[in-house]
């Protein structure tokens, strides 16, 4: 599972693991058109999974849960970048601190 792995160096991670002969899925916070694409281009399966919830990422939500295997690696790639936030902008800071520090027990 790589987290992020349909775009930049995430896509690119995926790519590598699929031609190293891992079955790979990759997770996106979105489901876009990008996201389709990459999916039909590469064969890879792509799922819908925010890592900055608690709750779908160690919860019920958890990506692939029943569609597949157990997550044996995962390549905690995803994150997020507000370049124009301030000090004193606490939710964008939130925000990103979320996605670059997500993590549970699996």
């Amino acid at each position: 599972m790589v987290t992020g792995g349909t775009r930049g160096i995430g896509a690119a991670i995926s790519k590598a693991l699929k031609a190293a002969g891992y079955k790979v899925a990759a997770a996106m916070r979105a489901m876009t058109t990008a996201a389709e694409k990459f999916k039909a281009d590469t064969g890879i399966p792509v799922y819908k999974w925010d890592v900055a919830s608690f709750e779908r990422l160690c919860g019920r939500g958890q990506a692939g849960r029943g569609r597949s295997r157990p997550v044996d690696v995962l390549v905690n790639n995803a994150g997020i970048t507000k370049d124009t936030f301030s000090q004193d902008d606490a939710r964008q800071w939130t925000a990103v601190i979320k996605y670059h520090l997500a993590r549970c027990s699996i």
